[in-house]
């Protein structure tokens, strides 16, 4: 059976920036992956799906964005392309198409078994994803027979559909973008509205995440925050990433033709029930977007750029019907389709330690799991507030790659 000081699973771009930084710190390891270095960009996203930050803000330890459009949005093709770019530039001990199927204590450190051998390792970070399992209610196993119900991860594109009207439920990032795209292939889109942020592709003549980066918002910290168990289950932003840098928020959706409705609360014989929430929901997203706004703007004038970009300004509240509708027949609204974009969970069905709490989490101080020696990476709100970003791996790897080499030493 093979040894290596630290076994890293998964070859995104998460597992790969620890990969550099153990590497540089001379700890010999191996990064294992179910498929292909940068599987879950190459095999679960849809097709006309860009990265959400700009291509400025894809920065990897030792290794960032050398184009001629810094301010432009990666296709997924392109992500995929940059990841494996990167694997090759720091040599990653990268060991494909092996999936692991269990991590276990052994002695003092663990035993890795995977469908290609086992390893005997003394760490393991896991960095496998935190998007591995769509999350969705109980009752969406009682859509009627003769409607596709598909989650955000096995949507591609609108000619996968049959005809019909479609119902997306969900109004993050996924939600909208989907939902925008369903819209302008001629199907006519209803979407159920959750919890969800608004937030302006643009604002004072920036992209969002510059004002996010430069005002330190991403850098945000863990044990900063009052309740970080609801800060990580936040909603991501509204956000889109397109050529013209368009803001693609609730009231881009309706002015398309989508029909809002309110949070997604039952089905009983083919008949959806609403929430009728929806106005206090749009409120309170309105309210979080304008608190943002509010924070880039004193960051601004704090730092001498209210004479270099635009003015500060607001923008309309979110626009909802009246009296929103409730209740929903879906075979007489000639419903087809429904797509749940209502999140993701992480895949630790593998992982044979005690190390979860009541409601099956991980439970981990800032990536640093509950068990000696064990380390995850990529989570939401991990450390950072951009810890599942692509930009946020670097930082969080240079922590945990500190301790893991503590824990050695001390060990």
């Amino acid at each position: 059976m093979p040894t290596t000081t630290t076994a890293i699973i998964g070859a995104g771009h998460a597992g790969l920036a620890m990969s550099r930084c153990l590497a540089e710190r001379s700890i010999d390891h191996v990064v294992l992956e179910r498929g292909e270095v940068a599987n879950s960009w190459r095999t679960e996203r849809w097709d006309s799906l860009r990265l959400l930050t700009p291509n400025w803000q894809s920065r990897l330890p030792g290794f960032g964005y050398e184009g001629d459009a810094p301010d432009d949005y990666r296709t997924m093709p392109e992500v995929v392309d940059f990841i494996g770019r990167y694997a090759q530039a720091i040599s990653a001990p990268v060991q494909t198409n092996t999936t692991v199927t269990s991590v276990k204590a052994n002695g003092d450190g663990y035993h890795v078994a995977t469908d290609q051998g086992d390893w005997r390792c003394k760490t393991v970070v896991m960095a496998s994803g935190a998007c591995n399992i769509p999350t969705r209610p109980k009752f969406a196993d009682t859509v009627p027979a003769g409607i596709l119900s598909l989650s955000a991860k096995d949507y591609r594109n609108p000619d996968q559909l049959p005809d019909g009207g479609v119902l997306v439920v969900g109004a993050s990032a996924s939600g909208t973008q989907i939902a925008d795209e369903i819209q302008d292939s001629g199907r006519p889109v209803t979407m159920a509205v959750g919890e969800h942020i608004r937030a302006p592709r643009t604002y004072r003549g920036r992209d969002l995440e510059f004002w996010m980066d430069a005002a330190g918002v991403l850098d945000e910290r863990y044990d900063e925050i009052d309740d970080i168990d609801r800060a990580r289950r936040v909603p991501s932003l509204q956000l889109a990433g397109t050529h013209g840098r368009a803001t693609l928020d609730l009231n881009a959706l309706t002015a398309k033709g989508v029909r809002l409705v309110g949070r997604l609360a039952g089905l009983v014989d083919g008949k959806a029930q609403f929430s009728g929430s929806l106005h206090n929901v749009c409120d309170l997203s309105d309210l979080k977007m304008n608190r943002l706004l509010d924070t880039i703007d004193e960051w601004a004038t704090d730092n001498g750029l209210d004479g270099e970009v635009d003015a500060p300004h607001r923008f309309p509240p979110t626009e909802v019907e009246a009296s929103p509708l409730l209740g929903m027949d879906l075979a007489a609204e000639g419903i087809g389709t429904i797509v749940w974009a209502t999140g993701f969970r992480p895949d630790f069905s593998w992982l044979e330690m005690p190390v979860f709490d009541r409601k099956g989490r991980l439970r981990h101080d800032g990536g640093v799991v509950e068990a000696p020696g064990l380390y995850m990476m990529g989570l939401h709100f991990m450390r950072r507030r951009k810890s599942s970003l692509i930009d946020g791996a670097g930082d969080d790897a240079r922590d945990l790659s500190t301790h893991l080499q503590g824990y050695l030493d001390g060990a």
